[in-house]
């Protein structure tokens, strides 16, 4: 499916019934992936030379930052665009790594982890609250994570 198609899709989704917010964060999971398949691409280029893995990327690519604007609003001078792509990328990385840790038996290690990778997604939330008309107020104590967990219950269907 062409990325203009699921656009329109999504927008009619929208229209019609207005997005919750588990669409949104099933989204933004979705763009951690993109995000990781473009990294992929490249250093897949990088070790074969192979040119198709530089035509994937910039479909991936594409893809990527047509969706990230279902979310993600250019509407300022601020590095929110690029902000956002990085929060979404590194919280997935950490969310990885926790994984492998976790499987090697580093249960602490891999909950420090966890907890990393959930404050960075909350910050993503945070930066892009405006964008959806969410309020989200974090508490320095116990990060922004621990303000939005009710806000992206992912089963509100």
């Amino acid at each position: 499916m062409k990325s203009e198609n699921f656009i329109k899709k999504i927008d009619e989704i929208k229209k019609k019934n207005g997005l919750d917010i588990s669409v949104w964060e099933d989204l933004s999971i979705g763009l951690m992936n993109l995000v990781s398949l473009e990294e992929h691409c490249f250093f897949s280029y990088a070790k074969t030379k192979d040119e198709k893995f530089l035509r994937i990327l910039d479909v991936v690519r594409e893809l990527r930052k047509n969706l990230m604007l279902l979310i993600v609003k250019k509407d300022d001078e601020s590095e929110k665009w690029c902000m956002s792509k990085h929060f979404l990328a590194s919280s997935m990385r950490l969310y990885e790594t926790a994984n492998r840790l976790f499987h090697e038996g580093k249960e602490e290690e891999a909950k420090g982890m966890y907890h990393d990778s959930a404050e960075l997604y909350g910050l993503f939330w945070e930066l892009n609250s405006s964008s959806k008309n969410v309020e989200i107020k974090g508490s320095e104590k116990k990060g922004i994570f621990s303000s939005i967990k009710k806000l992206l219950e992912c089963c509100n269907e």
